[in-house]
């Protein structure tokens, strides 16, 4: 009988994949596209601004931004400005994964931690805009898709900075180590949190008289302490995903006190809009549900998942130098491997496959709630056609309750059982994981995010 690592050598000596530093044809093509485009518009926007900008991306992404930003607010978004952040971000996930394989960034569940309280930073951000927190000169920097490009930066700077200050001893355990990392990383990340406070939320106190601040300066407080927690808790970790996870879950820390001290002291709001009750009941739907479904999962796949780890294996990860090709023509020689045997079950407890299920589920009853139960309305093209139809499904059954949301939730159920099939039925080379980290990433933008800002607006009432 062949064993694994017989059948392995096999197949990577057959059709072995590229090596990680290699880009495909594809990438190298999307890459250069990628370049050109970008090229294109710099060269546009300055000799032909007219086209470019005036009649070109100003009516269709900047003047909803700014309207959204307006007192007014929750401009709708339409059909050009929905496909360009569409096809903006299957382009960015192809262009990253190239990039972030090359750089060797980490691509782990530690990794996808990091990137989740990034993505909830988000949210955080966006419904203190909607209680019109921030000044009427920086509202337009917590607008979707404005806000992700924002936190874009604050990410970059905080990841690249703890790459170059504590990389150099990733890998090493030593008491002596741990002490030098901390050293170097948590100065820093301290005058970035505090800068963040400084730049973001300390102007917006001057336009509110009277606002309470002792939940504030608790916040502040609490988040150099969760800041310095995650540090401590994380050691062992790669310094990117340390810098990223430990400033990521403070700026949220700092942002969500933000949002009790609304509670506690309501400011006045530019739209005049009074918040009269605080309903908490959502927040049992729009969590509680999504997280049934989950644990759910997770108990279905949890024994897997562990035979996984202790083979020393990755679910939907081919091993080391195996090719997709190789795996697929190898028939049934591979149905023995713990990687075709155990991945279907051991993802559905991944942290990949549940967040994605988390949020899209979130989103879709946050959705549902926000609309039938409060009034709200949807901003979204599509979205809205698809609860409009609902409506009229209502009215053919004879269903007086509600505008047609629940239609949306049947349509993120699916979407996201769709998503989960897909992953637990593809394989992948160990150098295309970066791309599984970025489809989820796109996919909690899209989900949990809106998800989490709808929730907050309705506990918030704003």
């Amino acid at each position: 009988m062949t064993s694994l690592k017989e059948l392995e050598q096999q197949l990577a000596s057959e059709h072995p994949s590229l090596p990680s530093e290699t880009y495909s044809p594809l990438e190298k093509g999307t890459l250069w596209v990628a370049f050109a485009c970008s090229i294109a518009f710099i060269l546009g926007f300055v000799f032909a601004n007219d086209f470019v900008w005036t009649d070109g991306l100003k009516p269709i992404v900047w003047d909803p931004i700014m309207e959204d930003a307006g007192s007014a607010g929750d401009a709708d978004y339409n059909p050009l400005n929905t496909l360009l952040y569409t096809f903006s971000m299957l382009a960015s996930v192809l262009v990253l994964q190239a990039l972030f394989r090359r750089a060797h960034f980490p691509a782990d569940d530690r990794m996808l931690l990091a990137l989740l309280t990034w993505v909830c930073l988000a949210p955080v951000l966006r419904v203190l805009e909607d209680a019109d927190f921030f000044s009427s000169d920086m509202d337009w920097l917590f607008i979707s898709p404005v806000i992700h490009l924002h936190l874009a930066l604050w990410l970059v700077v905080v990841a690249g900075l703890s790459q170059f200050l504590a990389s150099q001893w990733d890998g090493e355990t030593s008491d002596r180590i741990e002490v030098k990392i901390r050293k170097a990383l948590l100065p820093i990340l301290f005058l970035m949190l505090f800068f963040h406070w400084a730049f973001l939320y300390q102007p917006a106190y001057i336009t509110h008289e009277g606002i309470g601040m002792f939940w504030i300066y608790a916040g502040l407080v609490l988040s150099f302490i969760v800041l310095t927690g995650v540090i401590i808790r994380t050691r062992g970790w790669p310094a990117i995903t340390r810098g990223m996870f430990a400033f990521g879950a403070s700026a949220s820390m700092l942002g969500f006190a933000h949002w009790v001290q609304f509670l506690a002291t309501p400011w006045a709001q530019e739209s005049s809009r009074v918040s009269e009750s605080i309903a908490w009941w959502p927040v049992l739907v729009v969590f509680g549900i999504p997280g049934l479904v989950c644990i759910a999962m997770y108990r279905r796949g949890a024994e897997d998942a562990l035979q996984m780890k202790l083979t020393g294996y990755e679910a939907g990860v081919l091993p080391e130098g195996i090719s997709t090709k190789a795996w697929e023509d190898a028939g049934d020689h591979v149905d023995h491997h713990p990687v075709a045997m155990l991945s279907r079950n051991a993802l559905l407890a991944s942290p990949m496959v549940l967040a994605m299920v988390f949020g899209q589920l979130c989103d879709g009853f946050a959705t549902m709630v926000g609309i039938d139960y409060f009034g709200y309305s949807e901003k979204h093209v599509v979205s809205n056609q698809v609860i409009l139809y609902g409506g009229e499904l209502n009215s053919m059954l004879g269903i007086e309750f509600g505008e047609g949301a629940w239609l949306f939730v049947l349509l993120k159920a699916a979407l996201v059982g769709a998503i989960t099939w897909m992953f637990i039925e593809m394989k992948v080379e160990k150098r295309q994981r970066h791309i599984r980290i970025l489809i989820v990433l796109a996919v909690l933008i899209v989900g949990l995010a809106p998800g989490l800002r709808d929730i907050g607006r309705l506990m918030l009432g704003v």
